[in-house]
């Protein structure tokens, strides 16, 4: 099959990127969260970044449809921008739903072009190693798909993993090299049952990659889970443009059954069939995973740079900022950021989401956000806090300008270190430049621009009584921003 056979075809990647990664908490947040991060898994990439460039037009691929949330939609528009890419739909879900929802809406939107559409599903958060091995085994796939069949991606074990959900494969197709009907989908396993499932040769991870003809995989969701479909249906007829965001229509999506399309058609139907991707992959779904995947040295250590090993044995060491020193310790993960530290065992890498859960429960804010916030302008930082005053620095991207906003409970210094700002105090316009500052008190109305080519730096000096984020009552906002969204 050529690549303008595929282009033909109309192959669509669909990517779900609403994902939080509690379980590589300290280095992911849920308002910044692990398919975001730039060297995760030693790339210079993000991994969305990555993914956006696995399924290129270049390959023969149609531009993708990306399903994600209101928090996450500008991150994705900036790493649509780094990947040079035009033409993807981003599609914000009003509530989380799980897979089969999504997937549906997507499937809706591809078989509405009115050609054969192939989707190819993936998460926006996986490593894979091997672009065009990937785009040469999913064109592969798409082949069985346009037969009626939904492919799914299998790995092959490498090792008795008990993070992973396992599948087991059945009878072969003939004349489909590789491919064989799926006879069972197995839960995460017990020790002692990975290493039967590894032993046995007949079972394959579940990668959570699918490629599914777009037609095909309605008609059967109609048929097993309705539900998901109709409410898939109903919030696209309502749902809105937004700065070129798709927003479904929120009480539509609301009546869809939160479910897997595992659960919901995958192990229901007589579809499936099961493909090995003989890749490199890894889900990266705990900092086990991810020390597996990156580069070692010879005792086994994965570490960045700013790490002292000494007598140190399959130790995972990430730092962000500080310098880490590890003295004769083995199975050990450490990742320190600015504003928390994790030491843990690596057999414990998965219970890592315990520790979220607590942060959650404890009203801490730590599992929310970095010390960097990003925000649609830019992002801001925390540099100091205390008792009646915060400090921030601010950096803004040039062409971008915050909200009109007021502050019931603070006021503002602003010392502009780099740039030229143009900042709206009341009716007052006036530009400051770099060492020249504006102060603004509180419940004034006021905003910040930057309409330079370099961005505008500045350090923000906040005194009063209350520093929430809550605390910013907006008026105009060119991002369209809900009064209930604090970024």
């Amino acid at each position: 099959m050529t690549i303008l056979d595929v282009r033909h075809d109309r192959l669509f990647p669909v990517i779900l990127c609403g994902g939080k990664g509690t379980r590589l908490w300290p280095l992911s947040r849920s308002m910044f969260p692990k398919q975001f991060i730039k060297g995760l898994d030693g790339s210079s990439d993000s991994l969305l970044g990555q993914t956006l460039m696995r399924l290129t037009p270049a390959r023969g691929f149609e531009p993708p449809i990306i399903l994600t949330n209101s928090d996450y939609r500008f991150l994705v528009e900036e790493e649509i921008s780094e990947a040079g890419l035009s033409g993807a739909r981003i599609v914000l879900e009003p509530s989380s739903r799980n897979t089969a929802p999504a997937i549906a809406v997507a499937a809706i939107l591809a078989a509405a072009t009115g050609l054969d559409a192939v989707i190819v599903v993936m998460p926006s958060d996986h490593a894979i190693r091997g672009d065009q091995a990937f785009a040469e085994a999913v064109r592969s796939a798409s082949t069985l798909a346009r037969t009626q069949r939904h492919v799914l991606f299998g790995v092959h074990p490498t090792e008795p993993h008990t993070g992973y959900g396992y599948i087991r494969r059945g009878e072969a197709h003939v004349g489909v090299a590789g491919a064989f009907r799926v006879s069972e989908f197995l839960e995460k396993p017990s020790a002692d049952k990975a290493r039967s499932y590894l032993e046995s040769g007949d079972y394959l991870w579940n990668s959570g990659i699918f490629v599914l003809h777009a037609a095909t995989l309605i008609d059967d969701l109609k048929r097993h889970q309705p539900d998901a479909v109709h409410a898939a249906e109903a919030a696209l007829v309502e749902a809105s443009t937004d700065l070129g965001f798709t927003r479904l229509g929120a009480p539509e999506y609301s009546q869809a059954p939160s479910i897997s399309i595992d659960y919901a058609l995958f192990e229901r139907t007589s579809l499936a069939s099961i493909m090995p991707l003989d890749l490199d992959w890894s889900d990266i779904g705990s900092f086990a995973s991810l020390h597996d995947f990156a580069a070692h040295d010879d005792s086994g250590n994965s570490a960045t740079p700013n790490t002292i090993l000494e007598g140190a044995e399959n130790t995972f060491v990430r730092s962000t900022r500080n310098v880490v020193a590890a003295l004769g310790t083995k199975d050990l993960i450490i990742v320190d950021t600015p504003d928390a530290l994790l030491v843990a065992d690596r057999s414990r890498s998965q219970d890592v989401g315990k520790i979220v859960a607590r942060l959650k429960t404890e009203g801490r804010k730590e599992h929310e956000q970095h010390v960097r916030n990003y925000r649609p302008w830019g992002y801001f930082e925390t540099l100091a806090l205390g008792p009646r005053f915060q400090v921030k620095r601010l950096h803004v991207k040039p062409g971008a300008k915050l909200s009109m906003q007021m502050h019931h409970h603070r006021s503002e210094h602003w010392i502009v270190v780099n740039g030229t700002a143009k900042v709206t105090i009341g009716e007052i316009d006036k530009l400051v430049r770099e060492n020249e500052s504006v102060y603004i008190f509180a419940t004034q109305w006021h905003r910040l621009e930057n309409s330079g080519m370099v961005p505008v730096e500045l350090i923000e000096v906040q005194i009063g009584t209350y520093f929430g984020e809550d605390d910013i009552i907006r008026g105009d906002d060119i991002y369209n921003r809900l009064p209930e969204e604090t970024k």
